[in-house]
C-alpha cells in the first residue's frame, strides 16, 4: 500500500496522488509532489498594533472604543477578548466577546495580553 504525506493545510490523512499533485479530499487542498511538506503553505504572521506577534488562542485588549456594525452596542476601551482565532481576510480576528457575541476585528485595534 502506498503511504501519502498528509495535507500541510489540514492535516488529513486521506490525500491521494493525481499525476504531479497531491490531493486532499477534506480541505480541496493541493500541492506539487516534489514539494517539501514543511514549506507548502507560507505562514501568514498577524501583528498587534503595538508589533507583537499573535497566534491562535492568544488573549487581547481592545485599545479603541469600537462601534458595532449593525447595532447601537460599543467595544469599549480595555475589553478583553480570549481565545482569538487568526483569519484571511479585511478583519485579522474571529472571537467572542461577552456581551456581544460574534464579531471580526482588525489586529491593528487590540494589543496583545
Amino acid at each position: 500500500m502506498n503511504t501519502f504525506p498528509p495535507c500541510p493545510k489540514c492535516g488529513s490523512e486521506y490525500t491521494y496522488e493525481d499525476n504531479a499533485l497531491y490531493i486532499c479530499p477534506e480541505c480541496a487542498h493541493e500541492w506539487a509532489k516534489d514539494m517539501p511538506v514543511e514549506n507548502a503553505e507560507p505562514q501568514r504572521i498577524v501583528h498587534d498594533a503595538h508589533g507583537n506577534v499573535l497566534n491562535d488562542g492568544d488573549t487581547v485588549t481592545v485599545i479603541k472604543d469600537l462601534k458595532v456594525k449593525g447595532s447601537s452596542s460599543v467595544v469599549k476601551v480595555g475589553t478583553k477578548v480570549k481565545n482569538i482565532r487568526l483569519v484571511d481576510g479585511d478583519h485579522d480576528i474571529d472571537c467572542k466577546i461577552d456581551g456581544i457575541g460574534a464579531m471580526q476585528l482588525k489586529s491593528g485595534f487590540v494589543k496583545k495580553a
